[in-house]
C-alpha cells in the first residue's frame, strides 16, 4: 500500500459487502483485492504503510481489497473467499470494466488459473517487488481490459458479440415497414461442433465462427453484419434483400464452407455449415427471429445436406400452430390422398387413356383428326427409343479405357459404407469383413455409417471387429432416417483424398480402389463401377434384376457416357474426389439422391467417368414386391430430379450442345416415353370408334408392323450386347438372358412403365415415402452358395 502511496496513488479501503458502496461514492480506476494474514485475520497493509486491521477488504481510487481463504475454499468464518470478491466486484454495473488485481499469499497455478477463469485481470503473489506491483497496475490502467461482451466488436474475429449484434438486429426490425424493403437474419451452425470441442475443448468455439465469418467476408456477400454466440454460431444480418437472394447468398456460402479446410485447434478439419434463416417481415423482435432461425439451424443440422432451411412453424411445435379447423382440413387432404394413392392404377388408366380418347373424339368431331397425327407420334417415339438403345449398345463396344497407370501415387483412401442396420443386420458383417480384405497400397480406411432406431446384438460384432483392425471406424448417426444423411455425416470424418461410396451389402472387387485412382488422379472427379448381382440363384426375381444391371451397368453408362460425353453416379460403388464429395453432399429429400447429386456435380463442372471393369458385388431384391418398392422409388426419385434439373441444365451455358442432347434423353424422354407407349391404347380406341368397331380395323399396316418389330427387336440387341460384355460367371448363364428377353418383352418393360407413370402421381400426390429393400433373407440364400 505504501508502495501505491508514494507513486501518488489515491487509495481508499472496503470491506467485502461493502464494494457497491464504495464505487457509488467515487469513481474508482482499479480495484486490488489484498489476502488476509496467513492466521486468516484478515490484516491488511494500511496506505501509511502500517499493518493495521483495516479488514479483509480494502478498496480505492486504485482501491485494495484483503480477501482471507484461498480460491474456491471458504476462508475464515464470517469472511469470504477469493472468488466471493471477485463475483461482488463483478456484480457492480461499474466493477465489470474495472481492472481487478488479485493479491495472494503463495498461490498455487490452479489457484491463478481459477481466479483468472473467474473475471480476475491479474493475480501475483504477496511477496512480489512493489515495484513490479506498481507497474502491473499502471499497465493495467493505461488499457483497461474490458469484457468481450461489452466491446461492440470481438477483438479476436472482428464479429459482433452477441448482444450487439442483437441491437443491430433490433435496430432493422424498427425500421419503418416502408425503409426496411425485406431482409433476412441467418444462424449457421456447425455440425461437428460437439465432436470438436469433446476433442479439442471450448476455444473452438471462438475460432469456428472467427472461421466462418472469414469465408463470409470473403465472398462478399449480400450480409453486413457478422456475430457469434457462445456456442459458437454465426449471425448473419442481411438487411434489404428478398428471400430468392438471400438463399442464394446462404447456398454459395455453405458450399465454399463444405469445400474448405480449416485450421482449428492446430488441427486440420472439414465443417459442416448447417444454416437457418427466417425473413425480418415474419419477425418482432430480435428473441423471436433469432429463436426461429437457430430452430430452423437445428432442422439443417439433422440433414447436414448444405442447404440452407427457411423456418417452419413446426420446427418448434407441429401442434401449437395447427388450428383446429386447418387440422380437420388437413386430415381430409390426407385421406383424399389415401385414396387415390390406392386407387392410382386406376387413375393412371384415367389420365393416359380415357383423356385423350375423349379429347381425339371430340376434336375429331371438331373437324381434326387429332388421333391420326397422335398414331404417327407414337410410332415415331418407338421408333426413336428403339434407335436410342441401339445406339447406345454401339458406343458401349468401345468405351473410354481405364488409364494404365496413375498419374499420381495412391493416397490415402476412405470407403463409406452407409446401412440401416435393422434391415442390413444379416449382411454387414460380411460386408466389413470383405472391405477388410481389400488390397490398396496405401491407407485406406472403412466407415461404416449408420443408423438404427435401437440397439442391435451385431453391434458388439463389429465394435469387437474394429478392435481387432483399426481401419475400421463406426460412425452412429443419431438422428439420422436416410442414407444420405449417414453419408453427410461420414463425408467431414473421412481422411482419405479419395471415398468410395457403398451401399451395405455390397463387395468390392480386391483392387476396386487402386483402379478407380487411375481415373481420379487422371482428371476424373468421380468414376462408377460396375455392380455386379451375386444372389442371382435365389429366385426368378433375382435372376431378372442380374441381367438387367448387365444391360444398366455393361451396356447403358459406358455406351451413353462415350456417346454423349457425361457419366452418372449410381448410388453405390462410385468413387469420388473427397473435396467434391464434401461440397456436393446428398439431399436426403430426393428419393434418387445419388442422381440428384450427379447433376449438382455435373453442373459444377465434375467430369464423370464410368467402367465396368470396376466390379462389386451386390444382392438383388428377391421377391416381386421388393422388387416393386424398390423400382417405384428410383421411378419418382428420376422424376423428381427431371423436374428439378432438365430445363435448368438445357439453359446451362456448364454443358455442350452434345451433353445437352443426353441430358434430353436421359431426363425428359425417359419421362415422356412410358406415356407416349401408353398412347397406343387411345389410339386404337379412336380409329375403332372412328372406323364403327375393331372388326373393321386393319391390323396389318406395314409401318405398325415394322415398327413393332423394331420395338421388340432393340430388347434383344441390348440383351445381346450385356451377355457380350457381362461378367465371366454371368456370361456361362446364357439361359438367364433369353428368360430376360422373353419376360422383358412380355411384361418387365411394361412394368417398369407402369411405375414410371405412377410416378407421377405419387409425385403429385406428396408420396414420397422411402420403402427399404429386404435383405435378411436373400442374404441368407447368397450365403448358402457354394
Amino acid at each position: 500500500m505504501q508502495t501505491l502511496v508514494s507513486t501518488g496513488h489515491e487509495v481508499s479501503h472496503a470491506e467485502p459487502g461493502r464494494v457497491n458502496l464504495e464505487v457509488q461514492q467515487a469513481p474508482l480506476d482499479a480495484i486490488v483485492a489484498l489476502d488476509g494474514g496467513p492466521d486468516g485475520s484478515g490484516r491488511a497493509v494500511g496506505p501509511d504503510g502500517s499493518s493495521g486491521p483495516h479488514g479483509p477488504d480494502s478498496s480505492s481510487r486504485h482501491g485494495t481489497h484483503g480477501t482471507p481463504g484461498t480460491p474456491g475454499t471458504p476462508g475464515a468464518p464470517g469472511r469470504p473467499d477469493r472468488l466471493d470478491v471477485i463475483r461482488e466486484v463483478r456484480a457492480i454495473p461499474a466493477g465489470r470494466a474495472l481492472p481487478l488485481l488479485m493479491v495472494a499469499a503463495n498461490p498455487a497455478s490452479a489457484d491463478v488459473a481459477d481466479m483468472l477463469r473467474h473475471g480476475a485481470d491479474d493475480c501475483i503473489p504477496e511477496a512480489s517487488d512493489p515495484v513490479e506491483l506498481s507497474a502491473r497496475i499502471e499497465a493495467k490502467l493505461r488499457r483497461v481490459p474490458v469484457p468481450v461482451e461489452n466491446l461492440l466488436l470481438d477483438p479476436r474475429t472482428g464479429l459482433y458479440s452477441e448482444p450487439h449484434f442483437l441491437d443491430e438486429l433490433d435496430r432493422e426490425l424498427q425500421r419503418p415497414e416502408p425503409a426496411r424493403r425485406g431482409g433476412v437474419v441467418a444462424t449457421v451452425a456447425v455440425a461437428e461442433m460437439s465432436a470438436l470441442e469433446s476433442r479439442l475443448g471450448p476455444r473452438v468455439r471462438r475460432e469456428v465462427a472467427e472461421r466462418l465469418a472469414g469465408v463470409a467476408e470473403k465472398l462478399g456477400s449480400v450480409c453486413d453484419r457478422l456475430g457469434w454466440d457462445d456456442h459458437g454460431r454465426l449471425l448473419m444480418l442481411m438487411p434489404g434483400v428478398d428471400e430468392e437472394a438471400a438463399r442464394r447468398s446462404l447456398e454459395k456460402f455453405a458450399n465454399t464452407v463444405a469445400g474448405t479446410r480449416f485450421i482449428v485447434a492446430d488441427e486440420n478439419v472439414r465443417l459442416t455449415p448447417a444454416i437457418g434463416w427466417t425473413p425480418l417481415a415474419d419477425c418482432g423482435d430480435h428473441t423471436q427471429a433469432v429463436e426461429k432461425a437457430r430452430d430452423a439451424a437445428a432442422e439443417a443440422t439433422r440433414h447436414r445436406d448444405l442447404r440452407p432451411v427457411k423456418y417452419a412453424p413446426w420446427m418448434r411445435s407441429p401442434q401449437r400452430h395447427r388450428r383446429p379447423f386447418l387440422g380437420s382440413l388437413a386430415s381430409l387432404g390426407a385421406a383424399v390422398r389415401g385414396l387415390l394413392s390406392a386407387l392410382s392404377p386406376v387413375v393412371v388408366v384415367l389420365l393416359g387413356v380415357g383423356v385423350p380418347f375423349l379429347l381425339y373424339q371430340q376434336m375429331y368431331e371438331l373437324g381434326w383428326d387429332l388421333g391420326s397425327a397422335m398414331y404417327w407420334v407414337v410410332v415415331g417415339g418407338l421408333l426413336a427409343s428403339a434407335a436410342l438403345i441401339v445406339v447406345e449398345c454401339l458406343f458401349s463396344l468401345d468405351s473410354v479405357p481405364r488409364p494404365d497407370r496413375p498419374a499420381q501415387p495412391y493416397p490415402p483412401a476412405s470407403a463409406v459404407i452407409a446401412a440401416y442396420l435393422p434391415n442390413e443386420a444379416a449382411t454387414i458383417v460380411d460386408t466389413v469383413e470383405s472391405f477388410l480384405r481389400l488390397d490398396y497400397p496405401n491407407d485406406l480406411e472403412i466407415v461404416l455409417a449408420y443408423n438404427t432406431p435401437h440397439p442391435l446384438p451385431v453391434e458388439d460384432t463389429l465394435r469387437e471387429i474394429a478392435r481387432r483392425d483399426p481401419r475400421l471406424v463406426l460412425l452412429p448417426v443419431q438422428g439420422s432416417t436416410s442414407k444420405a444423411q449417414n453419408i453427410n455425416a461420414a463425408v467431414t470424418r473421412v481422411r482419405g483424398e479419395m471415398v468410395g461410396i457403398f451401399d451395405a451389402d455390397h463387395h468390392p472387387a480386391p483392387g476396386a480402389f487402386q483402379h478407380a485412382w487411375h481415373w481420379l488422379s487422371n482428371g476424373y472427379d468421380v468414376v462408377q463401377g460396375h455392380c455386379v448381382i451375386r444372389n442371382g440363384d435365389s429366385t426368378w426375381v433375382s435372376r431378372l434384376v442380374g441381367v438387367e444391371f448387365e444391360t444398366i451397368y455393361a451396356v447403358s453408362h459406358p455406351g451413353r457416357t462415350r456417346l454423349y460425353g457425361f457419366g452418372v453416379f449410381g448410388g453405390s460403388n462410385g468413387f469420388w474426389r473427397t473435396d467434391l464429395l464434401a461440397r456436393t453432399r446428398m439431399h436426403g429429400s430426393m428419393l434418387t439422391e445419388d442422381i440428384d447429386s450427379t447433376m449438382r456435380a455435373l453442373n459444377e463442372g465434375a467430369r464423370f467417368a464410368v467402367d465396368r471393369t470396376l466390379i462389386s458385388h451386390e444382392l438383388a431384391p428377391t421377391t416381386l414386391k421388393s422388387l416393386w418398392n424398390q423400382r417405384s422409388r428410383w421411378a419418382q426419385g428420376w422424376l423428381q430430379v427431371s423436374l428439378k434439373y432438365l430445363w435448368r441444365s438445357l439453359r446451362s451455358p456448364v454443358f455442350t450442345a452434345r451433353q445437352k442432347l443426353g441430358l434430353f434423353v436421359l431426363l425428359g424422354w425417359r419421362e415422356v416415353q412410358p406415356w407416349l407407349t401408353l398412347q397406343i391404347l387411345p389410339i386404337l380406341l379412336y380409329s375403332a370408334w372412328r372406323s364403327g368397331g375393331l372388326t373393321k380395323l386393319d391390323w396389318a399396316v406395314p409401318v405398325c408392323l415394322l415398327a413393332t418389330l423394331f420395338t421388340v427387336s432393340a430388347g434383344l440387341v441390348q440383351a445381346a450386347f450385356a451377355w457380350r460384355l457381362a461378367v465371366p460367371e454371368l456370361r456361362r448363364r446364357r439361359g438367364w438372358f433369353w428368360r430376360y428377353v422373353l419376360v422383358s418383352t412380355f411384361f418387365y418393360s411394361h412394368f417398369k412403365n407402369m411405375l414410371a407413370r405412377l410416378a407421377f402421381l405419387k409425385e403429385a400426390l406428396g408420396d414420397r415415402q422411402w420403402r427399404v429393400t429386404p435383405r435378411a433373407a436373400a442374404a441368407k440364400k447368397a450365403v448358402a452358395k457354394p
